[in-house]
């Protein structure tokens, strides 16, 4: 039986940097990946493929409804869903390629099958054929991941009732896609249709997106959204879905106890991901799993009841975000090198890529007055910022939230172009603990999209916005 170091189970961003971190602080690692392909549900059928669909389909909505606004005219605009979906493929491939490139540069052994616990320190592995090895580590890291949940009143079919697994491979632009879940999957694979032409009725049982992010910016990208077209029906209750032919139909309920009917050709069930442990025999070995299904771990040391057994990433509790298992990848591969391994979750910005985007790191004001902490706002339009402008894209808002004795940042929301990239530099500014008046007497550049973020920030230190 082979020996190594570490052995990593799950090849998504999580799994697939851990094990490059553990390479090269000089450890004998393995990685199994039950895919073809590594990179995970991010690289293969998620972030990444949603991305390349989004990027395409704001180009098409740009040249149709945009360019004429900068003198450009364009004749007889329309859309090739094959060429669009090929085009996705190849960054996908692309990608994945280069993950199998660091395995292979960083003398990582992967193993393709299914891999389940024997001990606490062999693992097998099942091999589409139905062959099986066994391998053994000192120490193992799960980073399985997610899958999308599927409840019995939306049967998935795959075709017309489907997961984000199908809805990034459409054949053809649906006529009235129905999304059941307000979630940033279903808004970004809502928006990807609806520019092409699709009609987009998002049924949601909150009242409101976002959940605990700040109101008031949840209410500002909903509006937007609802500009562009998206039929938002919030504090609805889905009660099940029939198949018709070509048609789906969809009872839905009112907050109001009114029953109705949605007719849709197309249903994306979109109400959030479940750990993958299925067929993992971690419970078997005596793993603790959490009231919700997940990996049980000590916080900030990755490490389980069994303590040479670690995890990562969607199989632990936390937001189920890609970067936020890649910093526990690094983190965790650190801690066993006997180094420091330390992941700051208060420093962790969420992304939404519609458009305009929406980001946000560290608290909004409903959660700031839920813990009693005193704190001040700075706000600044898209507007009026040179850029914004020149770009024809003015739409948003940044809004900065600090203590109010000390200033010491508490949360910064984009809703605006360009939003995934500026909150960057929000997240580095929580990493170093800094004030809204760090922000506002450092330099931006000019004309830039970040110059809106520095004069929310001058507003929040002491109402000092030059160009308010």
């Amino acid at each position: 039986m082979e020996q190594y170091d570490i052995i990593v189970i799950g090849a998504g961003p999580g799994g697939y940097v851990a094990a490059v971190r553990a390479a090269q602080l000089g450890k004998k690692v393995a990685i199994i990946e039950k895919r073809k392909t590594l990179g995970g549900t991010c690289l293969n059928v998620g972030c990444i493929p949603s991305k390349a669909l989004l990027d395409s389909s704001e180009e098409f909505h740009k040249t149709k409804h945009k360019l004429a606004d900068h003198g450009i005219s364009v004749k007889d605009v329309k859309i090739d869903i094959a060429k669009m979906m090929a085009r996705k493929d190849k960054v996908v491939s692309e990608v994945t390629s280069g993950v199998d490139y660091l395995m292979k540069k960083n003398k990582i052994t992967r193993y393709l099958g299914q891999a389940s616990f024997v001990s606490k320190t062999e693992v097998s592995i099942t091999a589409d054929d139905g062959k099986k090895e066994s391998i053994s580590g000192t120490n193992i890291i799960i980073a399985t991941g997610s899958t999308p949940i599927e409840i019995p009143p939306l049967p998935v079919d795959g075709k017309n009732i489907v997961t984000s697994d199908h809805a990034i491979g459409f054949d053809s632009v649906p006529e009235h896609l129905i999304i059941v879940g307000a979630g940033v999957i279903g808004l970004e694979l809502g928006s990807v249709w609806l520019r092409l032409g699709a009609k987009v009725t998002v049924v949601e049982l909150m009242p409101r997106l976002f959940g605990t992010a700040d109101q008031a910016m949840a209410s500002l990208a909903e509006r937007l959204l609802t500009q562009q077209g998206i039929n938002f029906l919030f504090e609805t209750k889905v009660h099940g879905a029939k198949v018709k032919g070509k048609k789906v139909e969809v009872e839905i309920e009112g907050k109001d106890g009114k029953k109705s009917v949605l007719e849709g050709d197309k249903v994306l069930v979109s109400i959030g991901r479940r750990p993958n442990t299925d067929g993992l025999g971690a419970k078997e070995i005596g793993i603790e799993m959490t009231d919700r299904g997940r990996v049980k771990v000590e916080p900030n040391k990755f490490q389980t009841n069994i303590p040479n057994i670690y995890a990562i990433g969607d199989v632990v509790d936390g937001p189920m975000l890609a970067h936020k298992a890649e910093d526990e990848g690094i983190a965790v591969a650190e801690l066993i090198c006997g180094k420091y391994g330390h992941v700051n979750y208060k420093a962790i910005p969420w992304i939404v890529y519609t458009w305009p985007e929406v980001a946000w790191v560290g608290l909004g004001e409903e959660e700031l007055k839920a813990k009693g902490i005193e704190y001040k706002v700075g706000k600044y339009m898209f507007k009026p910022n040179a850029r914004a402008k020149a770009m024809n894209e003015t739409d948003g808002q940044v809004k900065v939230l600090a203590d109010k004795k000390t200033d010491k940042l508490l949360g910064v929301y984009i809703v605006g172009p360009r939003a995934s990239d500026m909150i960057a530099e929000a997240a580095i500014a929580f990493e170093f603990g800094a004030s809204a008046e760090d922000i506002a007497r450092s330099t931006h550049a000019h004309p830039t999209l970040s110059e809106v973020l520095r004069e929310a920030a001058m507003d929040a230190d002491a109402k000092w916005s030059i160009h308010s």
